[in-house]
């Protein structure tokens, strides 16, 4: 039956379990239903969950909006593997084979060939680019002359297409992806033409002409010879798709996503794909060209009682996105029953890779490689199917038809559902359009790391506090919001950590004047919750409530994140003096273990013990070394601090750092070696003088500021007698530090400014206002020098001697004032 133009076919949901199984009450939001469904897998005796996800189609690297479906399905699948306790079967597609595949492939091959037989940039390849050029502005830029010399191309770019590059539409209605697709097209053209006008000055060689004008060369070369390339030498498109297929996977691992638990390719299934496409031609649900490509029959799949775009069922007939789907290399043929169908085997044409099929040489669609991959590896029916939000239609609801097709019994309506639930991941956008090959605005994985942009971490904070199924635009406030997160979370496991190590490391042999105790000493000898600790007790209680129910509502993560956020406001609010260990150490591994959980900290595992993430901690070969001499220092500091101030023998305290790391020879601990050694001399070498106190508080300062920073160690004082928090420098620490340093530099300008000013004027000063108007301009003068004629021998009018006067005197004061400076 044809599915109603806006309205979705029922979905069936999954068998119930028994009694005997208690499952999550996890609910998810199915694309198969717009709505959140209870989540219930298929084995659900075993808490087995099927998973398959659409990966990548691999013809270059993989860039941010990537990253945004990938991480964010590794969250889901972390918190269902971690969080609910489900055991995952996750398999994962690569499109090794397609026609932007077979273009790029094609395109690269032709190049190289054409830089191979063209090493200087002659005639030959300056009258291709031209013509390269001519073609890609007639195909993608029409309102312009495309004869049009390319000296002028640019202002015919600014007249033709100025609402376009003023950031409005052509044609007055929304900005989106079409006018972000123009805009490319724009800059490669000016980009290429400029190479051109380059070339005819002579001041451009081969190779960076070529680089600026493949862009045009490669539709061009491709239109030229792409039909005479040997397509059997799969070569050709192998180097191209394992190139990128590797350097995928070693992104994915960078953003810590966990690997498939099995990977499939399209060029390893040929025989099963067309086998898969035999099966659904034999049900009645496909048919034959006369060129030998076969087509899902979409009239007879629903007229057997089916449903055909069970997602999407508003975008049947966008024939823009139909024609998108079916590839580049598709030609519109006559012989289609109905212009919907669309094709599960394509008959190879010269210049296309191909393998044996019963209707000749070919090779698969592009949505049938999923459906064969995904119902060899999982079976008749899978739990969760994913994807970017891009893929729906046609290509999950082509996925969804044909794998239903398949897995029918002849001349039987078909009641399968292949997918249970259905998971689509919101689009990574930048200035309003996302993220896409397609329109080159893109950042690469690596370029984002490699300039420091992003980190793993801070990246997948940004998805967490998305919800998984909404677009994201990189904004600055999304980026402030990320950091802030992370810094709050960063700084609550700093704080943990030194409560629960009460300083214990920094002791290392060094002996104190007494001990000294502490408020938790006092709760803990009493045995007595203080009411910090039951305000803790109790905002852990809740928080754990709230993150469950965040999490069961279709992995609400942003929710999640902000209970974690709002623990961790009560935990800084609390006296931390009258909290136990036991209650910090609970607060604190739980948010490790969700951290953990959501991917957070590389590798560590959930169950993993230890509190806090990477990060939070100075280096284990630093420390044998820095806890004593933090120590140390804090004395001194103390001592320093005091009404009766340091002696010379209360710096003997320095000669107990002298046996730090004997015996220790890691390369690695010579810095930190060297900082103690350095701190012990110096301490050493003063002599005893009124201002000892302050010459020793001058050096733990330096110690702090400069020589432990320098090797990424803060040391941060605190009030009364606490010793100081021993931790890592830090992003916020680095960035704090440079706006002080900022404004510290401000500060001496403006100083500056102020002083040269006041020189200017005081130098003004000189100058005696009896003499300062005795100049050409004028004849005559009054007693006091103010001019009253003019050259010429005019009397001046009014107006000007009244104004004259006014700088006499001004002058008359600064001449007097220096007068007075200078004796």
């Amino acid at each position: 039956m044809a599915t109603s133009t806006r309205q979705q076919p029922a979905w069936v949901a999954p068998r119930q379990p028994d009694g005997s199984i208690q499952l999550p009450p996890l609910s998810i939001w199915n694309s198969l239903t717009r709505s959140k469904t209870a989540f219930v897998p298929v084995n659900w005796q075993s808490k087995v969950v099927k998973w398959y996800v659409c990966g990548p189609t691999v013809y270059n690297d993989a860039h941010l909006g990537h990253a945004r479906n990938y991480v964010t399905t590794d969250i889901i699948r972390r918190i269902m593997r971690d969080f609910f306790g489900y055991k995952i079967n996750f398999v994962m597609n690569i499109t090794d084979l397609d026609d932007k595949i077979i273009l790029r492939g094609r395109q690269q091959h032709l190049l190289e060939r054409f830089v191979w037989d063209n090493t200087i940039l002659n005639d030959a390849v300056l009258n291709t680019t031209r013509a390269a050029l001519q073609t890609y502005i007639t195909k993608n830029l029409p309102l312009l002359d495309s004869k049009a010399e390319p000296g002028a191309v640019r202002d015919e770019i600014m007249e033709r297409y100025k609402p376009i590059l003023g950031g409005r539409s052509l044609d007055g209605g929304p900005v989106g992806d079409k006018e972000a697709k123009v805009k490319m097209h724009i800059n490669t053209v000016q980009i290429a033409a400029k190479a051109l006008e380059s070339a005819e000055t002579k001041s451009i060689t081969i190779d960076p002409f070529i680089s600026e004008t493949q862009d045009i060369l490669l539709p061009h070369l491709d239109a030229l010879h792409g039909s005479s390339v040997d397509a059997d030498d799969y070569s050709i498109f192998t180097k191209l798709t394992q190139t990128y297929e590797a350097r995928f996977m070693e992104d994915m691992r960078a953003l810590n996503c966990l690997d498939p638990d099995e990977i499939t390719r399209v060029t390893e299934y040929g025989q099963q794909i067309v086998d898969f496409v035999k099966r659904i031609q034999d049900n009645g649900f496909a048919y034959v060209t006369s060129d030998g490509s076969v087509y899902f029959d979409i009239k007879a799949f629903e007229a057997a009682q089916n449903h055909y775009a069970r997602l999407e069922p508003w975008n049947r007939n966008d024939f823009d996105l139909i024609a998108d789907g079916e590839g580049a290399l598709t030609k519109e043929t006559s012989e289609k029953r109905s212009k919907p169908d669309f094709a599960l085997w394509k008959s190879s044409k010269p210049g296309e890779p191909s393998w044996p099929s019963p209707w000749g040489r070919g090779r698969p669609g592009w949505h049938i490689e999923c459906s064969a991959m995904a119902s060899d590896k999982l079976g008749g029916q899978m739990d969760i199917h994913s994807g970017g939000i891009d893929l729906a239609f046609p290509h999950h609801d082509n996925e969804l038809a044909q794998s239903e097709a398949y897995w029918t019994e002849k001349n039987k309506p078909c009641d399968h559902q292949w997918v249970n639930y259905f998971m689509h991941m919101g689009h990574l956008s930048i200035q309003g359009s996302k993220m896409s090959k397609s329109l080159k605005n893109f950042i690469t994985i690596r370029e984002a790391f490699s300039r420091g942009e992003w980190t793993p971490r801070g990246l997948r904070i940004v998805f967490l506090l998305g919800n998984w199924k909404d677009g994201i635009e990189i904004t600055d406030d999304v980026v402030k919001a990320g950091s802030a997160w992370e810094d709050k979370v960063n700084n609550f496991f700093i704080k943990a950590k030194d409560i629960l190590e009460n300083h214990s490391h920094t002791n290392g042999g060094i002996q104190l004047d007494g001990p000294s105790i502490s408020a938790r000493d006092v709760h803990n000898a009493r045995n007595e919750p203080s009411v910090a600790e039951n305000e803790l007790v109790h905002a852990l209680d809740k928080a754990q409530e709230d993150l469950y129910g965040a999490l069961c509502d279709s992995f609400n993560t942003p929710l999640a994140m902000a209970t974690i956020s709002e623990l961790i406001s009560v935990f800084n609010g609390l006296d931390r003096s009258g909290l136990s260990s036991t209650s910090v150490a609970t607060t604190a591994k739980w948010v490790t273990s969700l951290v953990n959980t959501f991917g957070l900290n590389g590798s560590t595992s959930a169950k993993d013990d230890t509190i806090g993430w990477s990060g939070v901690s100075i280096p284990e070969v630093a420390k044998p070394y820095v806890y004593p001499l933090a120590t140390v220092r804090d004395e001194l500091r103390r001592k320093a601090r005091s009404a009766k101030g340091l002696s010379l023998q209360d710096l003997d305290i320095v000669k107990q750092l002298e046996t730090l790391g004997a015996g220790n020879t890691q390369k690695e601990a010579g810095p930190y070696a060297n900082v103690v050694d350095s701190f012990a001399r110096d301490i050493s070498a003063l002599t005893s003088s009124p201002s000892l106190s302050k010459d020793v508080l001058q050096l733990c300062d330096r110690l702090r500021n400069v020589d432990l920073w320098d090797q990424g160690i803060y040391l941060e004082d605190r009030d009364g007698n606490q010793p100081a928090l021993v931790r890592p420098v830090t992003k916020e620490l680095l960035a704090a530090r440079q706006e002080k340093e900022e404004k510290e530099r401000q500060k001496q300008k403006a100083k500056e400014d102020s002083q040269k000013e006041a020189a200017t004027k005081a130098d003004q000063g000189r100058q005696n206002h009896m003499d300062m108007f005795r100049t050409p301009e004028y004849s005559a003068w009054d007693e006091d020098g103010v001019p009253i004629k003019d050259a010429d021998g005019e009397e001046l009018p009014k107006s000007r001697i009244k104004k004259l006067k006014k700088d006499w005197e001004r002058q008359k004061k600064l001449h007097e004032k220096w007068l007075k400076a200078n004796g």
